[in-house]
């Protein structure tokens, strides 16, 4: 029996445990993937840092299919998202403890009702970015 990916449940569980710790929460997002919405401007080696403490977002929304949040870049609001797969960590600032995940297959898409296309909206063109094979971590003090 085909499970579903455990990657969402142990980002929602990590976040928790380094909240509960007094640690700020970090996700790194391989801002290549398509569907991924975030600030292109803050985008470096193809992947973006991002703080999900609660007093840094509004609108904090974690399930099976991504996160959610609006946060300020430069006095701006913005709307981000991250694909569950697009996660490739997550992390407390003050220690840098937390977890990375491997590559994960990503799962076919649902079709469309008559079946002629996926059911995917693309948030944002890459279509002139290059794909990175594997994201890398960085460590930022």
């Amino acid at each position: 029996m085909a499970m579903t990916s455990s990657r969402a449940y142990l980002i929602k569980a990590l976040n928790e445990w380094i909240l509960d710790n007094g640690c700020t929460p970090h996700i790194v997002v391989n801002a290549m993937m398509e569907s991924v919405l975030v600030p292109e401007e803050y985008v470096n080696d193809g992947q973006i840092v991002l703080n999900i403490t609660p007093s840094s977002v509004r609108n904090l929304l974690m399930d099976h299919e991504g996160v959610s949040f609006d946060a300020r870049f430069n006095g701006q609001p913005q709307s981000l998202y991250a694909p569950t797969q697009a996660i490739t960590a997550i992390y407390a600032k003050e220690n840098g403890q937390g977890m990375v995940f491997e590559h994960e297959p990503t799962p076919t898409a649902p079709s469309d009702p008559d079946g002629s296309k996926p059911a995917v909206k693309r948030l944002k063109s890459v279509a002139d970015k290059a794909l990175v094979s594997r994201p890398q971590l960085k460590v930022v003090k």
